[in-house]
């Protein structure tokens, strides 16, 4: 089943034309993983998929669903903000510099989401969350602030917050690029269980050796195209794209 449909994605900003037909899809129990260097329009692309930023041109479909659908000239018209809102409970997504609410606790945090939009009861909420908060290792931090954590405890609770939603698909926005050397290893290792228990995600990573072992697919970006996507292996390993290999030649040297 197809969680997500991008089709010929056309984004602008003022003469920038950042994104340039981008097509892909993802389907259910995927693990797509994008690459390509600053400026490439990753951001962007994630952006516009979570509605962050509307698209200029193309189709965005979740579940068959479209939130946003090309009109003759190829022109995103949206749906309705109702519907928009239903759209928007199908996914999650983790930021790189964490967006957590300063003055809520760890708990409050994870709760409010699905109790304020999501209107569901407040008990099997809280329950919820605390089981997410034993997944994550932070169950003695639930009455903690996010000063009081690390950038990695801080990363967590934003994924948890995130599954809390009971999203069909989550979305990470180089989820450690905030993060010391030492502290990207466990929001890494959190992401391998969450693809190991056939979460759907699409992660924009900076991490190579991450992408090829997590991802059972990866997209190679630059220049507002994808230049280049398939397995792992072949992507990171067998690139046959002349901008794909210079690109991956910088990391490996």
């Amino acid at each position: 089943m197809k969680i997500l449909e991008i089709n010929h994605c056309n984004k602008k900003f003022g003469e920038n034309e950042v994104l340039k037909d981008i097509s892909l899809s993802v389907s259910e129990g995927q693990v797509v993983s994008i690459i390509g260097p600053s400026g490439s329009g990753k951001s962007t692309l994630l952006r516009c998929a979570t509605l962050l930023e509307t698209m200029d041109g193309g189709d965005l479909i979740y579940l068959g669903d479209y939130a946003a659908k090309a009109d003759p000239q190829g022109k995103s018209v949206y749906a309705s903000k109702q519907d928009l809102q239903g759209i928007k409970q199908h996914f999650g997504l983790v930021f790189q510099n964490f967006n957590l609410f300063p003055h809520y606790t760890v708990l409050k945090n994870i709760t409010e989401p699905p109790i304020l939009i999501g209107k569901r009861p407040k008990e099997e909420v809280y329950a919820e969350a605390r089981v997410l908060l034993e997944k994550m290792g932070l169950a003695d931090k639930e009455k903690a602030y996010p000063y009081q954590l690390s950038g990695g405890q801080q990363q967590r609770v934003s994924i948890a917050r995130a599954l809390a939603m009971k999203p069909k698909i989550l979305f990470f926005d180089e989820p450690t690029s905030a993060l010391d050397p030492e502290l990207t290893g466990e929001i890494l290792q959190v992401i391998k269980e969450l693809a190991a228990e056939h979460m759907t995600m699409v992660i924009v990573t900076h991490e190579m050796s991450f992408a090829r072992d997590v991802s059972n697919h990866i997209i190679f970006m630059d220049g507002g195209v994808i230049v280049e996507e398939g397995e792992p292996d072949q992507i990171i390993n067998h690139p046959q794209q002349e901008r794909t290999k210079a690109f991956l030649h910088r990391f490996q040297q």
